[in-house]
């Protein structure tokens, strides 16, 4: 059996009986169940059959590439799909909420009402789904793994360019030229290379605005290979750095490693924010830790879990967190220490492999 043919037959598990079936809409959820990705498509399962239904654009490279399904190729959608749920003599069809717009939605049910079908989105299979990517095989950790490999080579060679009078912008746009060099298909997200002041800002924007000494450099970057992200965190200092700033840099780095050994098996998500958060707290500075002190990372670069206060997930080997408190000083700066960690059977792997000591460029 292979990989994807056992996450379908996971996927069955939703199902209560013959006569219904799941649609997926999402492109990464179609990916992760056929191995496919693509921009549009629909993927109909049912207790026997699996169906990939996309237009003549990507039908090709669909029979090349998707696994444990049939690829359909529609002219018209809603009529392809009605003659599967026919040939299935599906009664009831269940979607993903969190994925479909109301006007979508809408067309779909408007079209299986015809037949009599009932077209579901109340978030359960959005969470049944949630729970089967939570925990991580093998071979996606093989991949987060290469892309975390790809950005930090990457981020090493960006730091030779960060001096005085250089934007932040162009940091950027280097960052991003490193990465693909190395192989990576995409950036994880907008990559944030801020400095100065504007360090204050955990999702600052880069713009013309350009290194001076005595600056803090915050570089959030991550890469994406073979769909799956990678995501981290560094701060670095320009030719020097204040007392305060050291002090800020110890307490945040203090607090990450005091999380990054509370991660293991069994343990509640919240505790782990919760280790993180009080060093922070205690040492005067609680209220400029506004964000959670983590999340997980997959096909999407926030997805389940969520490493919150208010999470009541327990850890599981295989899944994948980051660890990431900082602090952020208005009008000042900011300092964020990022890692991303696979959760194992004995405690945690650290898939970041590059310093977190202050590093004065």
């Amino acid at each position: 059996m292979t990989v994807f043919q056992n996450r379908l037959d996971r996927l069955r598990e939703f199902l209560s009986g013959s006569r219904e079936a799941v649609m997926l809409t999402d492109e990464v959820n179609i990916g992760y169940f056929t191995g496919f990705f693509h921009s549009e498509g629909t993927l109909l399962v049912t207790q026997n059959s699996a169906a990939l239904l996309c237009d003549f654009r990507y039908d090709e490279a669909a029979r090349q590439k998707a696994h444990g399904c049939e690829v359909v190729c529609f002219q018209r959608l809603s009529e392809s799909l009605l003659q599967l749920l026919d040939r299935e003599q599906i009664a009831c069809v269940h979607a993903e909420a969190s994925h479909l717009t109301v006007s979508r939605f809408s067309f779909f049910k408007k079209k299986l009402e015809k037949k009599r079908i009932d077209l579901l989105a109340d978030g359960r299979l959005d969470r049944h789904i949630g729970e089967l990517r939570i925990v991580k095989d093998d071979a996606e950790l093989d991949k987060i793994a290469s892309a975390q490999r790809i950005a930090e080579g990457a981020y090493l060679q960006l730091l030779n360019d960060v001096r005085p009078g250089v934007s932040e912008r162009e940091l950027a746009a280097r960052l991003q030229f490193y990465m693909l060099q190395r192989g990576a298909e995409d950036v994880s997200f907008d990559l944030i290379t801020i400095t100065g002041k504007k360090t204050s800002l955990p999702h600052g924007v880069p713009s013309d605005d350009r290194v001076e000494e005595g600056d803090f450099f915050t570089c959030d970057f991550g890469a994406v290979y073979e769909g799956y992200h990678s995501d981290t965190t560094r701060t670095v200092a320009v030719k020097t750095a204040s007392a305060q700033m050291r002090e800020i840099y110890a307490i945040v780095l203090q607090a990450q490693l005091s999380a990054l050994d509370k991660v293991r098996p069994g343990v509640l998500c919240s505790e782990v924010d919760k280790t993180a958060r009080d060093i922070i707290t205690q040492a005067g500075y609680g209220s400029y830790f506004g964000h959670s002190t983590g999340h997980g990372v997959g096909l999407n670069i926030h997805e389940l879990p969520f490493v919150s206060s208010k999470s009541d997930t327990v850890l599981q080997s295989g899944m994948i967190i980051t660890d990431e408190p900082g602090i952020y000083l208005p009008g000042q700066f900011g300092v964020r220490i990022e890692d991303m960690l696979c959760v194992t059977d004995e405690g945690c792997r650290n898939l970041v492999d590059l310093p977190k000591e202050l590093i004065i460029l």
